[in-house]
């Protein structure tokens, strides 16, 4: 299908906005926004270009590729990536500067002896303080530190940084991580390791938990307009991403119409039907089906039947929606739309799904 049919808007003015606010609240003397997953589905360069004319002085992907693409395309500031598997080739990320998040000793290994002798690799220690994902062990700490302590001797690595991620289950439970984590640094200072940058809080981190701000904070949601904590949504943080399709076809049909597959929607009355092409193949969620909020002319209607591949349906009753309009499902609720919170509602998910699973034929349209 055509691309005036479908569209992602992309406003990187946006994104420099929420880094600016976001800097306030940090009080942080770095700051890291994460543009991986395609920028969280906005365009990595794009997010990264808004992110640096905000303040931002780091990016974040998650693997290698991410970063040498943000590489290829000339930019130039600090880049971690923090996940890479053991076939990976990691001789050109070390050529071209990015930092590596080394999450075990075996990564470490792999790490010191690519790097070339009196040219040592630019390293971020991952520590497992109690997400349970990727970093070492507090039982491993030693072994990992003293190895850690002979690759900076023998000049095969730089600890630029020193982190930890938080899993989020309460305050608590994350203050609790903040005090595993302190312990880990200052057990990595016995070997001799004194990391220029520690940095443990996320988006949610960042807002609700400021004693753990440390050196510097990586922000992934929260630039792109995500209002994930109560704060974020009273600080005017503005979504970056406004997602529509135009209204392509309009026809009149009488009540009790089955509508879409499984005929979980029927019509109640006369009424028209107008039919948008997105669908799940384009990252709209299925189980929006009969649940997702759609704007059309500034009114809210809700996604009648079940979410297709590539279309949907709304039914419109009586309003004078006609074929050519645009129908939003995602934007800034300030100009009248639904939010990609509202989808994740709707849709039993949480809104960096949303975002971030947006499909590539729906093209990004940079705008103001």
């Amino acid at each position: 299908m055509s691309q005036h049919m479908r569209e992602a808007r992309i406003r990187p003015a946006a994104i420099s906005h929420n880094v600016e606010v976001l800097k306030a609240i940090a009080q942080t003397p770095h700051m890291l926004i994460v543009v991986k997953a395609n920028g969280y589905g906005h365009g990595a360069e794009t997010a990264a270009r808004a992110a640096l004319e905000g303040g931002a002085d780091w990016l974040g992907t998650a693997d290698l590729d991410e970063a040498l693409e943000l590489r290829a395309a000339g930019i130039t500031s600090p880049i971690l990536a923090w996940l890479f598997g053991p076939q990976d080739d990691l001789a050109e990320a070390y050529e071209q500067g990015i930092d590596l998040g080394v999450s075990s000793r075996a990564q470490l290994e792999r790490v010191a002896a690519m790097a070339a002798k009196n040219a040592p690799a630019r390293i971020h220690l991952k520590l497992d303080t109690g997400l349970g994902r990727n970093g070492v062990d507090p039982s491993d700490w030693d072994a990992f530190f003293s190895a850690v302590q002979q690759a900076q001797k023998a000049s095969r690595v730089q600890v630029i940084g020193i982190f930890t991620h938080l899993s989020g289950t309460s305050l608590e439970a994350d203050a609790e991580q903040g005090r595993e984590f302190d312990s880990g640094v200052a057990r990595a200072h016995e070997y001799g390791i004194v990391p220029e940058i520690r940095h443990v809080a996320s988006s949610i981190g960042t807002s609700d938990s400021p004693a753990l701000a440390h050196d510097m904070v990586r922000v992934g949601a929260a630039a792109y307009g995500v209002p994930v904590t109560a704060r974020y949504r009273e600080a005017g943080l503005v979504p970056a991403m406004r997602v529509s399709g135009q209204v392509i076809l309009t026809k009149r049909v009488t009540a009790g119409r089955g509508v879409g597959y499984g005929h979980t929607y029927r019509t109640e009355r006369d009424t028209t039907l107008a039919l948008i092409p997105l669908g799940y193949a384009d990252g709209i969620p299925r189980h929006g089906s009969s649940a997702g909020p759609v704007a059309i002319n500034g009114e809210k209607f809700v996604v009648s039947g079940r979410v297709s591949m590539d279309q949907l349906s709304v039914d419109v009753g009586d309003s004078p929606v006609t074929e050519g309009q645009w129908a939003v499902l995602w934007g800034d609720p300030a100009e009248g739309d639904p939010s990609a919170n509202d989808w994740a509602e709707a849709s039993g998910t949480i809104a960096y799904e949303i975002v971030t699973r947006l499909g590539a034929r729906v093209p990004r349209v940079v705008a103001p």
